[in-house]
């Protein structure tokens, strides 16, 4: 038997490690395409010391993301071969744990510690009516179509929609969701203790040795391959993938499926048709749409209702777009005053929003180094903005249209430092990411409108990443992808080892009273 896993994101290489261990396949006889040259999906990182380093996204992750946590368990870390993932992990967070003294900063750059987070008994009946709807009836639904408008103004609507990237366009169902996943992080929202970090960056804590265990069992990686087509055989009430074709280099190839192979597709991604900017210019939006990862599936749904219908997540990028930025800096007076302003040192502090920014900005200072190999003296830190199309503040601008030098000048007038910020552009390098579709995960749909991961009638063949309907649990995270290849796996193998049932804290009495407390504040 062989498998066909095509995208070279967490979902894949969870799929692989899982067909391994649970499915008993040879890793020879796994195959994963990805169309770019680089494996990790959104979780992908490049960039130098010296040109700069480039994080277009990352993933909070907490100790309820049994999935996850799961596959880590069974991966050597990349740092230390002898202790695995999640052991390095939980070693890293005992010791450089977040404790946020600046989640939100307001006006004049000062910061809101008072705790409260700004729910009034109507907003608190809305949320409580919102998470006693079923989801039937929220299809189709904005998120400002369940809660008044000063809802937005709370500090509650701030930190929840800068941790789960929420407009008040987004969709009801993922609001919903999302506050019974994680109902019972809730009291610890402006400490944010609950988020759990990596030693270094997401890639070379996560992509990097579980890719080397892969590589290690003898797992096939075809790079700036891209995926093109996939057959089916024509038989009524069954899905039956027979064939794929696949370019590379300018050539295509064509492998035949038989009936006991397997083949897994993760049907688009967030960080599709990315563009980096530098200190100078801004990113140019892409026009090429012809080769990104939502063609393969716009081709698989055509005709098939029960594939999906990705014009729902890709035809509304004005509700999906995000500019993230990361920012190399080599002026250790620049970090000492971050340090001072948040009342925590790098890595120990969080994320950070700006209240009145247009942009609404956020940005958080990794613990150093973040990569592997940085130099000493030199910091790096990130930040996004989840209404680019705005004028910035400051900057009259969007940030769409600002270079990454005035993204940071931007910054640094919310926190106060106009008067040395000369100084801190000079010594840094912050390159902006314009990321069109990173917020599509979030956009208002039907239960129809994601596939499920094995579509009912499938033989060999299931949906994996973050755009397939798995009931319960929530988007945007890397529990989503593990979960969804561990349920392929399961599902098309019939495995004795299912996954695990998605954490539900309201089940729990503790849980229920200290999210009731908090929201009395």
């Amino acid at each position: 038997m062989k498998a066909h896993l095509v995208g070279g994101g967490l979902a894949s290489l969870a799929a692989g490690a899982y067909l391994i261990r649970h499915g008993g396949v040879l890793g020879k006889n796994i195959n994963i395409y990805e169309a770019q040259a680089r494996l990790g999906g959104s979780l992908g990182v490049t960039g130098s010391a010296e040109t700069g380093y480039i994080y277009p996204g990352g993933r909070v992750f907490e100790w309820q993301y049994r999935c996850a946590m799961d596959l880590f368990s069974m991966v050597p870390s990349s740092s230390n071969p002898s202790k695995s993932i999640k052991q390095e992990i939980a070693e890293f967070n005992e010791h450089h744990s977040w404790y946020n003294k600046a989640r939100l900063v307001d006006h004049g750059a000062k910061i809101v510690s008072s705790g409260h987070l700004g729910l009034s008994l109507q907003h608190k009946i809305q949320l409580a009516k919102l998470i006693l709807t079923p989801e039937i009836l929220l299809e189709g639904k904005q998120i400002k179509d369940c809660v008044s408008p000063d809802f937005f103004e709370t500090n509650f609507w701030y930190i929840w929609s800068s941790i789960m990237a929420f407009v008040p366009e987004h969709s009801a169902i993922e609001m919903r969701r999302y506050t019974i996943r994680f109902l019972h992080l809730l009291p610890d929202l402006f400490t944010m203790t609950f988020i759990l970090r990596t030693r270094y960056n997401q890639y070379q804590a996560i992509v990097e040795p579980l890719a080397k265990w892969l590589a290690d069992q003898g797992v096939n990686f075809a790079t700036e391959t891209f995926v093109s087509t996939i057959d089916f055989t024509p038989t009524p009430g069954r899905i039956t993938a027979s064939a794929l074709q696949f370019i590379k280099e300018g050539v295509m190839t064509t492998v035949d499926v038989g009936e006991d192979d397997l083949v897994m597709v993760t049907n688009g991604s967030q960080l599709t048709d990315m563009s980096i900017g530098s200190m100078e210019s801004p990113p140019q939006p892409k026009t090429d749409e012809t080769r990104n990862s939502w063609t393969l599936w716009r081709s698989l749904a055509r005709g098939r209702h029960e594939f999906g219908h990705p014009e729902v997540f890709t035809d509304h990028k004005d509700q999906s777009r995000w500019v993230s930025f990361t920012v190399t800096c080599t002026d250790a007076h620049f970090a000492r005053l971050m340090e001072e302003f948040s009342g925590r040192e790098a890595g120990r502090g969080g994320l950070m929003t700006f209240k009145r920014s247009n942009w609404l900005l956020t940005v958080v200072r990794f613990h150093q180094p973040n990569f592997i190999g940085q130099p000493e003296g030199t910091f790096v830190g990130w930040g996004y903005g989840i209404y680019p199309e705005k004028a910035g503040n400051f900057v009259q601008k969007p940030m769409t249209a600002c270079t990454g030098a005035e993204i940071l000048r931007e910054v640094l007038a919310h926190l106060g430092l106009d008067s040395q910020a000369d100084a801190i552009i000079q010594s840094s390098i912050c390159i902006p990411c314009l990321l069109p579709f990173a917020g599509s995960v979030c956009l208002v749909r039907k239960k129809a409108d994601r596939p499920p991961v094995v579509p009912k009638g499938s033989t060999n063949f299931a949906f994996i990443g973050q755009f397939c309907e798995q009931p319960d649990d929530v988007i945007f995270t890397m529990e989503y992808s593990v979960r969804s290849a561990w349920t392929a796996v399961h599902s098309l193998l019939k495995t004795d080892r299912k996954p695990p049932p998605v954490y539900k804290g309201y089940h729990s009495p503790r849980v229920l009273l200290r999210a009731f407390k908090a929201l009395l504040v």
